[in-house]
């Protein structure tokens, strides 16, 4: 209980940032499911989403305390703000490479996005709960397992494997339906985008923080699934 009061004293800043952000994922949360409490059944089924996104808040700070007691990562730091809009925009070459390369040949479905304007909401707040469910949770069990087995191999060493391992979760995920139904070739691209979508994304967690993780995903969301998924309608169906 020492360390953990140690820690929250310590790294203070970090700790109000993430609630803070926490509080507004909430509040988004909440606005959408009383708009429409539907909205998030294709991601969570029939789970309440006011329910699972406490969890993820909770989970996502208990991770990310482990990361930050190791020293292994942070949350946020006010110097890497400089940069930040720069780093977010690289994020728009992976959506124009599913936009261009898939999507005009083999369109996804029709529904795959949530429509404006309650996108502009909902794709904060989703990707959100996908940082922490596919990155920040599995890269914390996975590190601590593996540093408390491997004691005579360097952290930093570990860390770059469990990046690699973690980077393939969401793409492995995402890509498990397109391989049963869909052209292979699309299926291999979206998956080697994701892949590299979400190496970037936990680069630049590690050399950054998480913030600027989160606002990578929000600026290829932004062109991808708000700006794309309202023009894709009218050009493809």
């Amino acid at each position: 209980m020492t360390k953990i009061k140690e820690l929250i004293s310590r790294e203070r800043s970090q700790y109000q940032v993430y609630i803070g952000l926490s509080v507004g994922i909430l509040m988004l949360t909440v606005i959408l499911h009383l708009s429409d409490n539907l909205l998030f059944k294709r991601f969570i089924g029939g789970i309440n989403p006011l329910s699972a996104s406490f969890l993820i808040v909770l989970l996502g700070i208990i991770s990310l305390s482990v990361l930050l007691s190791k020293g292994w990562f942070k949350i946020y730091k006010k110097e890497n703000l400089k940069g930040l809009f720069l780093r977010s925009s690289l994020a728009v070459l992976f959506a124009l490479i599913t936009i261009l390369v898939v999507d005009l040949n083999v369109p996804f479905p029709a529904d795959m996005n949530v429509l404006f304007p309650e996108s502009l909401l909902f794709y904060p707040a989703i990707g959100f709960f996908v940082e922490i469910f596919f990155h920040v949770l599995p890269l914390s069990i996975i590190l601590i397992s593996l540093t408390s087995i491997f004691k005579n191999i360097s952290q930093e060493k570990i860390i770059w494997f469990c990046i690699l391992i973690v980077s393939l979760l969401e793409p492995v995920y995402q890509t498990i339906p397109m391989f049963s139904s869909g052209p292979l070739w699309a299926a291999v691209i979206v998956l080697l985008n994701l892949f590299l979508f979400n190496l970037s994304q936990l680069f630049i967690f590690k050399r950054y923080d998480f913030i600027s993780m989160y606002s990578f995903r929000l600026a290829y969301y932004l062109i991808w699934h708000i700006v794309w998924g309202y023009m894709r309608l009218r050009m493809l169906f």
